[in-house]
């Protein structure tokens, strides 16, 4: 997922490959669309008011008794709540189960704000405590350093599933404070350029381009269709420009995050053209954690392995109390 910041910004500025740049700008742009965007799930949907940014959207199935699992999504330059949509399906009528969609993104507001990693976290913090009760949280890539965030202060999250979290890999930059300096300083450069930037970023082939890298049996339709229309909302490039900047990630997650958790947890992890897992086998050291390899995946194993993805959270739930 680090490099993922760096290969879009490389793709805005047409400098991973003449070809896919040629078939960008030879395929006519889709405009920004003005009519409501679609839900991404088959289920109801409310939104909570987050104080000083406005609505964030949920889709939720409370058609079972049981502690509330909640799903996060990753974070990319079209992503939403489709992309949990298997354990949704998979964990619906077993016991609730929540989808946040998180701010700038799916159908949560997408105001042109300061979007950071406190922001992101923030907002599954307000949703579990508006449940008011313990929950499970499954995040997938980027999602995982936000739910780790929440984690740390919010006892009411009593485990974490991570899908190909990222953050696992080695910390960018020299320190902290100059890896968020040289991240101000990239959005400070993308921004006068971010409209034609975007169009680049959420042109169709590029979409597919970075699907692609992460499906192992071919990019999901659905998927695809969804993010090519999630991606023609208004206001849609505000969060994502913010992502390829660098400025949503945590320079070194696994020492201000994961390395503190004291939350039971597991990964699910495989290969991942977009994430690097140098510190995994430190992390699995700790205790409470487990680690668990789906394979063979690139990235979204909970499309390509879904009945691996789900009997390993059905046996790390088995074990918790």
């Amino acid at each position: 997922m680090r490099k993922r910041f760096i290969l879009l910004a490389a793709l805005g500025f047409a400098a991973i490959g003449s070809t896919l740049a040629q078939t960008a700008a030879a395929t006519p742009s889709s405009p920004t669309v003005r009519t409501a965007l679609a839900p991404a799930l088959q289920a109801p949907r409310r939104a909570l008011d987050l104080p000083g940014f406005g609505r964030v959207a949920y889709y939720y199935d409370v058609s079972a008794p049981g502690r509330p699992l909640i799903l996060t999504h990753s974070v990319n330059a079209a992503a939403s709540a489709y992309e949990m949509k298997p354990i949704f399906e998979a964990f619906r009528g077993k016991r609730p189960v929540y989808a946040l969609e998180w701010p700038g993104f799916g159908t949560s507001d997408r105001p042109d704000v300061n979007y950071t990693p406190e922001l992101m976290s923030s907002a599954l913090s307000e949703l579990v405590r508006q449940l008011g009760q313990d929950v499970d949280v499954v995040s997938l890539s980027l999602g995982s350093e936000f739910a780790a965030r929440a984690a740390l202060g919010e006892p009411r999250i009593r485990s974490l599933a991570l899908l190909s979290p990222s953050g696992l890999g080695l910390p960018r930059g020299t320190s902290q404070t100059e890896t968020r300096r040289q991240a101000d300083e990239q959005y400070a450069r993308f921004l006068p350029w971010r409209d034609p930037l975007y169009s680049v970023i959420r042109s169709e082939p590029s979409i597919y381009y970075f699907l692609s890298r992460s499906f192992e049996r071919g990019v999901d339709g659905g998927v695809y269709n969804y993010a090519v229309r999630t991606s023609r909302q208004p206001g849609a490039a505000n969060a994502p420009l913010h992502f390829i900047s660098g400025r949503l990630f945590t320079p070194d997650a696994y020492g201000e995050l994961y390395s503190k958790l004291q939350t039971p947890t597991l990964v699910l992890y495989d290969e991942d053209a977009f994430v690097s897992f140098e510190r995994l086998p430190q992390f699995g050291a700790q205790p409470g954690v487990s680690v668990v390899r789906v394979a063979p995946t690139k990235g979204l194993a909970q499309f390509d392995e879904t009945a691996k993805v789900v009997a390993a959270l059905e046996q790390f739930y088995g074990t918790q109390p």
